[in-house]
C-alpha cells in the first residue's frame, strides 16, 4: 500500500510539472531519458518528441529525415552513401546512428581505414586508390561536400586554362586522361582528320596545339618543322619526300644509289648534318663542292690516340654497327703482347700515351702498375708471380698453403684485405684473436684460444666438450647454465676455475655459511631447493 500511495503522489507531481514552459525539459521525461544527447541535438532535447514517436520505428526514421535534408534526398534518389546502398537505404537510423550517449559522443561512428568508397557515388580507381583521404577531403568540410568532378581538384594540373571557356573541354578530363596515371591520354586521333603516324603517337599535344588551339591546326610539315629543317628552305616545303615521321632524322634517301660514297656500318643512321654542314643538297649547274671521305676529317674529335698511331684509321677501326670504338686490330698476332683479361677492354690511350716506334714498348707489370703496387717493391717486380689481369686486386693466385698459415674453412673465401690491412704480407699475426676481437661474444672471458671451441668452418659453430677438456663435470642444471654464469672475468688463457659450490652459490645459500662450504653433502645440481642427504 505504501508503494502504490508513493508512486501515485509521483505521477501526480509529473503530471502537475509538465504544464510548465515548453522551454523547460519535460521533469518526467528527465527522468526515464536514459543519457544526454550530443552537443548538435541538444536544443531538441527539451521535447523526446523531435526525434520519438510513440509505437512506430519507422516514424521515428522519418523524424531524422525531416530535419537531415540532404541525406532524405539521397535515399529518395537512391544516391549517395545511404541512397545507393540498398542494405543502408532500408536500415533504421538508430541501427547505426545511436543517441544518448553524452555530449561529446561519437554517434557517427566512421572508420576512414575500412571504409568502402566504392559504396558511394564516386568509385576509386587507378591512383585514386592510394592517395591520401585529406588531398580530396578538406578539414572542417563535410564529406558529401566535395564535388566529383575533375576540374574540382586537378585545376593546378590542367594545361588548357586557356581553353576553359572553349566548347567545354576543361569540364570534360575523361575523354583523354585516366585515373591509372594523369600523364597518359587515351585520346583517339585517328578519329580526326590527321592520323598520327610514327613519332607524332607520342609527340604532346602542345608540340602542334600551341595555345591550345585544337581547331584548324596547320597540317604541313614544315608548319611544325620549319625549326628543325637544317636546309633553311633551299630544299622546298615537301619534307615528305625524304623524311618520314618514324624519324625526322632518318630519310629515305638512298646515298649509295645517288652518291659515290656508300654508307655502311653506322654510316647508316649518321645525321647527314653531321658531314654536309654548308652543303645544299639540291642539284645545281655548277660543280659541286666535294666533301672531305677521310676518316680524320670528320672523327678528328674522337680520335682518342692524339695522333700517336697516325691518320690511317681504317688501319684499326670499321664502320660496322658496334662502332668507332670496336677495333680490328689483332693486339695478339701483331705485337709480343698478347691481351688477356681486363686487358681486352683496357682503352689504347692508357698503354699508348706517346708516339713511340714498333717494339720498344715495355711489357712488364710495373711499367704501367707502379702506383698499384701497395707493396711499394717490397715484394719485387713480378707481379704476375701473384697477381693476374683478370682482376689486380681481387683475383690473386698466390698459394698460401705454403705459408706457415695454410687457408682453411672460411679463411679460404676471404679476400686478402681483411686480413693484410697494410702493405706488410710478412709480419702478420696468427692468433684467432689479432683478427676476431670485435667477434668474440665472450669478450675474453674464456681466454684467448678461441680454436678450443671454435673452427675455421664457421664462427657460430662451437665444439666444446667441458667434461672430456676440463675438470668439472657438468650435471643437472649446469648442462643448461651459461658458460658467463662462471666465467665473468676476462683472462688471457684459460684457468681452472674453483669448483666449490659456495663460489657461485653464495648468495643462494640460506644457512649463511654455518655447514661449511661443501654444499653437496645436502644440495644436488638437478635443483638447489631439493635436500638429498648423504
Amino acid at each position: 500500500m505504501i508503494r502504490i500511495f508513493y508512486l501515485t503522489v509521483f505521477i501526480s507531481i509529473s503530471f502537475i510539472l509538465s504544464f510548465n514552459s515548453a522551454v523547460a525539459v519535460n521533469p518526467f521525461e528527465s527522468l526515464v531519458m536514459p543519457g544526454d544527447v550530443i552537443e548538435g541535438h541538444k536544443k531538441y532535447e527539451s521535447e523526446c518528441s523531435n526525434c520519438h514517436k510513440l509505437f512506430s520505428k519507422r516514424g521515428q526514421d522519418k523524424l531524422c529525415l525531416d530535419c537531415h535534408k540532404k541525406v532524405n534526398s539521397d535515399v529518395k534518389k537512391k544516391q549517395g552513401f545511404h541512397g545507393k546502398n540498398k542494405s543502408i537505404r532500408n536500415a533504421l537510423c538508430k541501427s547505426c546512428h545511436t543517441e544518448h550517449k553524452g555530449r561529446k559522443a561519437d554517434i557517427i561512428k566512421f572508420e576512414k581505414q575500412t571504409f568502402d568508397h566504392n559504396a558511394t557515388d564516386f568509385r576509386l580507381r587507378g591512383k585514386h586508390k592510394v592517395i591520401e583521404c585529406t588531398s580530396c577531403h578538406k578539414k572542417n568540410k563535410k564529406y558529401r561536400e566535395v564535388k566529383s568532378q575533375c576540374k574540382s581538384c586537378h585545376v593546378k594540373e590542367s594545361p588548357h586554362k586557356k581553353a576553359r571557356a572553349k566548347k567545354g573541354l576543361f569540364n570534360q578530363c575523361q575523354r583523354c586522361h585516366q585515373t591509372a596515371s594523369w600523364n597518359k591520354i587515351k585520346f583517339n586521333h585517328n578519329k580526326t582528320k590527321y592520323k598520327l603516324t610514327g613519332a607524332h603517337k607520342t609527340a604532346l599535344c602542345q608540340s602542334c596545339h600551341i595555345n591550345e588551339k585544337y581547331t584548324k591546326t596547320p597540317k604541313k610539315c614544315i608548319s611544325c618543322h620549319k625549326l628543325d629543317d637544317v636546309h633553311r628552305g633551299k630544299n622546298g616545303k615537301q619534307c615528305q619526300k625524304c623524311h618520314t615521321t618514324k624519324q625526322w632524322g632518318k630519310i629515305s634517301f638512298n646515298h649509295t644509289r645517288d652518291t659515290s660514297f656508300r654508307l655502311k656500318g653506322k654510316h647508316k643512321k649518321t645525321p647527314c648534318k653531321s658531314c654536309h654542314k654548308k652543303i645544299s643538297y639540291k642539284k645545281k649547274k655548277s660543280k659541286k663542292k666535294k666533301v672531305a671521305r677521310k676518316c680524320i676529317s670528320c672523327h678528328s674529335y674522337d680520335d682518342k690516340h692524339n695522333g700517336v698511331f697516325g691518320k690511317k684509321c681504317n688501319s684499326c677501326h670499321h664502320e660496322k654497327d658496334w662502332g668507332w670504338d670496336e677495333t680490328k686490330f689483332n693486339h695478339g698476332k701483331e705485337t709480343k703482347f698478347a691481351l688477356t683479361g681486363k686487358h681486352k677492354k683496357t682503352e689504347c690511350i692508357f698503354c699508348h700515351k706517346v708516339k713511340q716506334k714498333k717494339n720498344t714498348r715495355k711489357t712488364s707489370c710495373i711499367s704501367c702498375h707502379k702506383d698499384d703496387d701497395i707493396h711499394k717493391g717490397n715484394l719485387g717486380s713480378k707481379c704476375n708471380s701473384c697477381h693476374t689481369t683478370s682482376n689486380w686486386k681481387k683475383r690473386v693466385k698466390f698459394e698460401h698453403d705454403i705459408t706457415p698459415f695454410p687457408l682453411m674453412g672460411m679463411h679460404s673465401a676471404v679476400s686478402c684485405e681483411e686480413c693484410h690491412t697494410g702493405s706488410d704480407y710478412k709480419n702478420i699475426r696468427k692468433s684467432c684473436v689479432s683478427c676476431h676481437k670485435n667477434d668474440d661474444f665472450h669478450k675474453g672471458k674464456l681466454g684467448n684460444n678461441c680454436d678450443r671451441c671454435h673452427t675455421a668452418n664457421d664462427w657460430g659453430v662451437w665444439f666444446f666438450n667441458h667434461e672430456k677438456q676440463s675438470k668439472f663435470k657438468l650435471k643437472g642444471r649446469h648442462k643448461r647454465a651459461h658458460c658467463h654464469s662462471c666465467h665473468r672475468e676476462a683472462i688471457k688463457q684459460v684457468r681452472h676455475t674453483p669448483r666449490d659450490c659456495q663460489n657461485c652459490h653464495a648468495n643462494d645459500d640460506p644457512h649463511n655459511g654455518q655447514f661449511g662450504s661443501r654444499c653437496n653433502d645436502c644440495h644436488n645440481t638437478k635443483d638447489f631447493s631439493q635436500i638429498e642427504m648423504n
